[in-house]
């Protein structure tokens, strides 16, 4: 008998893609199997894009997950993680579809991921609406690694809304546990 699925309504809150990635990434870290529904609901054009595509398959090829429901327009999946492995992988969301917003559903399955991960990404690097590089390389990263994991996040080509063609390449190491971070105090700035 298959485990219980955890039901999400997609068109919670904002109704975009934040609840989509966050749920693919959790239910691969928790390897919990989902359902997601009325994905992008709010949105003018609802369901799948090709960004959202890519990066459910990106998380699903880490987590050896069983998908159903993935193609552009579809409003919802099935997502059946079995284990999180390791090793590289390629994925190019044929569009300017953001590359950090691929990744915000990538880095928690590849931080708690069996063995070192390295995933090239193709798309936007620098898109509207969307945390550019940039914030991934110095606030995001920096953090994440206060907490204990290790990333490495390089960009080797820019891409910009509405031809994409920017490459990133990221790398993780596993981490067992996560630390407590304490941000108390603000630090001095450095420069505008």
């Amino acid at each position: 008998m298959q485990e219980k699925l955890i039901e999400i309504d997609g068109s919670m809150g904002e109704g975009g893609g934040q609840i989509l990635r966050n749920a693919v990434a959790l239910s691969a870290v928790l390897l919990k199997p989902i359902r997601v529904y009325n994905i992008r609901a709010k949105r003018s054009n609802p369901g799948l894009r090709p960004q959202h595509l890519t990066g459910v398959k990106a998380v699903a090829e880490l987590s050896s997950a069983e998908v159903s429901g993935l193609r552009v327009g579809s409003r919802e999946i099935v997502f059946r993680p079995r284990r999180l492995g390791g090793g590289r992988m390629m994925f190019d969301a044929g569009t300017a579809g953001s590359t950090t917003l691929m990744l915000q559903s990538l880095m928690p399955a590849m931080a708690f991921s069996e063995s070192m991960v390295e995933v090239e990404l193709r798309g936007g690097t620098n898109n509207p609406m969307a945390p550019p590089v940039e914030y991934f390389q110095y606030v995001l990263l920096p953090t994440l690694e206060k907490m204990g994991c290790s990333f490495e996040l390089e960009l080797l080509r820019r891409g910009f809304y509405p031809r994409g063609g920017g490459v990133v390449r990221a790398r993780s190491r596993p981490v067992d546990e996560l630390k407590p971070i304490r941000l108390t105090e603000a630090g001095r700035v450095k420069r505008v």
